[in-house]
């Protein structure tokens, strides 16, 4: 494939994301001159992670965004609970964490990446192309030098002194830098799909837990977002099984009369499944390539903590980055810092929700009588110093980043 054009810039990134949209973002706001490829036409697609926690609010109140993000449409959660076979514990309350916004914004993702897109758009040095798909990347004597990709008007080359992964778990530019992925498993799937709230529906974001299912409502204003978790693979024998018994299954765990609201479902094209993925490289970053956001590590739906680990990623490598671009001095060690910066808490995280998936997730679709609350939510939930915990863990992370980089 011969390029119809060429294009240079001092780092180019693949994936329009919360990862890549953020870091593109934060180099352009440093004087780095930067392109974020997006394969996309718009951010429009639906079920992907719109849970925006404190961390990153109060990355973007170091950046000066917070008012005007919080200007957008969102819903508020200020707390989350969960109920096992009918007793209900509240397990988070975010009020007494040290940021500026203590709960979760509940928010469209492509809104959020809307709004990265259009405060990019203000600053001289960065340039977001839609409709751009990189498939490989440009490589000289082992070093990467550049990505390919296809846009609306044909092949385009983009010269750079580093190209960045953030496209997803599924990376076309991690497969061709020829990195590793390590898979560690998830007992589960999800299927996706909305409900109707009516006024006297409660407005508590909640996890429900009865014999053999696990379903989660997340309050979207006038509509419920709606999580059905399943056995790993058991998407199609569950629609192998009817639209009927799939509505019947989701009525048994609604906390309120159904009154024909599941018939909102009127096809399977409403249910989207998420194929639940756990995984991390063990390396992240080749000579002039690095990855980061689910690129780097795919992380569980366990706690919606996906879209904020990726900001984290981004925020770490602008800190590390800024000053080795803006001086053409970019080095290994300098990739290296990103990753050992990061990998920690990811390793972290990922443990912590691969024990959830694997003692409470996993026991609680393989059981058929009454579930009780497990006793480590029970003690989290009525000892004072363990309180605090689940709030910092879902709301801050294991090692929240801030931004060191000036606006340049």
């Amino acid at each position: 494939m011969q390029p119809s054009k060429t294009l240079s810039s001092t780092c180019c990134i693949a994936g329009g994301g919360p990862a890549g949209l953020m870091l593109g973002f934060l180099l352009a706001r440093s004087g780095v001159d930067v392109i974020v490829l997006e394969k996309h036409a718009d951010f429009l697609r639906d079920f992907r992670g719109d849970t925006i926690h404190p961390s990153t609010m109060e990355v973007l109140h170091e950046l000066g965004l917070l008012d005007a993000f919080l200007a957008l449409p969102h819903q508020k959660v200020p707390r989350l609970s969960a109920n096992f076979s009918g007793t209900t514990l509240q397990l988070v309350d975010f009020s007494n964490l040290s940021t500026h916004a203590k709960f979760i914004a509940m928010m469209p993702q492509w809104d959020f990446l809307d709004f990265l897109a259009r405060e990019g758009a203000r600053l001289s040095g960065f340039r977001l192309m839609m409709n751009a798909d990189a498939r490989t990347l440009i490589e000289t004597d082992g070093n990467v030098t550049g990505v390919r990709a296809v846009t609306a008007d044909g092949a385009l080359d983009i010269a750079a002194d580093l190209v960045v992964a953030a496209d997803g778990r599924g990376s076309t530019l991690r497969a061709a830098a020829g990195l590793a992925v390590e898979d560690y498993g998830a007992p589960m799937d999800v299927m996706w799909f909305r409900l109707s709230r009516l006024p006297d529906d409660t407005a508590e974001t909640q996890g429900r837990f009865v014999a053999g299912r696990i379903f989660v409502m997340l309050n979207r204003g006038d509509y419920w977002q709606c999580a059905f978790v399943i056995g790993k693979g058991l998407d199609q024998r569950v629609r192998g099984e009817g639209l009927d018994a799939f509505r019947r299954s989701v009525g048994a765990v609604l906390p309120f009369p159904d009154n024909g609201r599941t018939q909102d479902i009127t096809d399977w094209d409403h249910v989207k499944l998420l194929t639940v993925q756990v995984n991390r490289m063990p390396r992240w970053w080749r000579p002039g390539f690095l990855c980061i956001g689910d690129a780097a590590h795919a992380m569980s739906p366990v706690a919606g903590v996906g879209v904020n680990l990726a900001v984290q990623d981004a925020v770490a490598a602008a800190n590390a980055l800024v000053e080795p671009l803006r001086s053409n001095t970019l080095s290994n060690d300098d990739l290296a810092r990103v990753q050992k910066r990061r990998e920690w808490p990811t390793r972290i995280t990922q443990r912590i929700q691969l024990a959830i998936q694997n003692n409470i997730i996993a026991s609680a679709l393989a059981s058929r009588g009454t579930l009780a609350p497990p006793l480590l939510m029970r003690m989290m939930t009525s000892i004072p110093g363990l309180k605090a915990l689940p709030a910092r863990f879902i709301g801050l992370g294991i090692r929240p980043e801030h931004v060191q980089t000036k606006a340049g």
